[in-house]
């Protein structure tokens, strides 16, 4: 059994990160760091680290004597991050659909099934996280460690925009069974097939998130 050690800077990175991705602290919320170490009873060091983390993953920016505050959602931002994993993505999670070992399929299933089961029950958790792990699920077995590397930073800094965009009605349902058919043909080692479905995923989150974030 592996023991996974987390700091107190790694726990105060994981707590305001939710609550950004969640909604709980908006575009242009101040970050107030008195509150936070506070509340979470923590010192100003492991909390300042967290947030510099946070300022890495384009959640946050800094400004000097007015510390940090939660970046605002740029459409600009979105079709450069969505442009890239475009780019990127399809071929990826094609080649690790070649290279998959039973362990790596299994894996895959898992994330599914644990973001499936938090939409359905609509139990309070990061679910654009599990979105994450489900899709570098698929991507990892590819062994380009470059690419993996590269396209776990455009996925974490996709995240936000993913929560938007599933905020209207109607949005996670069509996900979900997107996510069910790419699913399929990913097991199945239908490398075009994955490619083709993994582009239309990505273009079709894209289009969406120009209309809500230009109106």
């Amino acid at each position: 059994m592996t023991i996974v050690v987390r700091t107190l800077s790694d726990q105060t990175y994981e707590l305001v990160r939710k609550r950004i991705l969640m909604g709980q602290m908006g575009p242009g919320t101040p970050v107030r760091q008195d509150t936070i170490a506070e509340e979470l009873g923590v010192s100003k060091i492991p909390l300042r680290e967290a947030l510099s983390r946070l300022e890495q993953d384009g959640l946050l920016s800094s400004y000097p004597n007015r510390g940090y505050v939660v970046r605002p959602l740029s459409a600009d931002e979105a079709n450069e991050v969505f442009e890239l994993r475009l780019k990127l993505e399809p071929s990826a999670t094609a080649a690790g659909s070649k290279k998959a070992t039973p362990e790596d399929q299994q894996k895959v299933k898992t994330a599914l099934a644990a973001l499936e089961t938090a939409q359905q029950t609509g139990a309070p958790g990061d679910h654009v996280s599990m979105n994450r792990a489900f899709h570098m699920a698929m991507i990892r077995p590819s062994g380009g460690l470059v690419t993996y590397q590269l396209l776990e930073r455009l996925q974490v800094l996709a995240e936000r925009y993913v929560r938007v965009h599933l905020e209207p009605y109607g949005r996670e349902a069509r996900a979900a069974e997107e996510h069910r058919e790419l699913l399929d043909v990913w097991l199945r080692g239908d490398a075009a097939k994955v490619e083709s479905l993994t582009a239309a995923h990505i273009r079709g989150t894209m289009k969406d998130l120009q209309q809500q974030l230009s109106a």
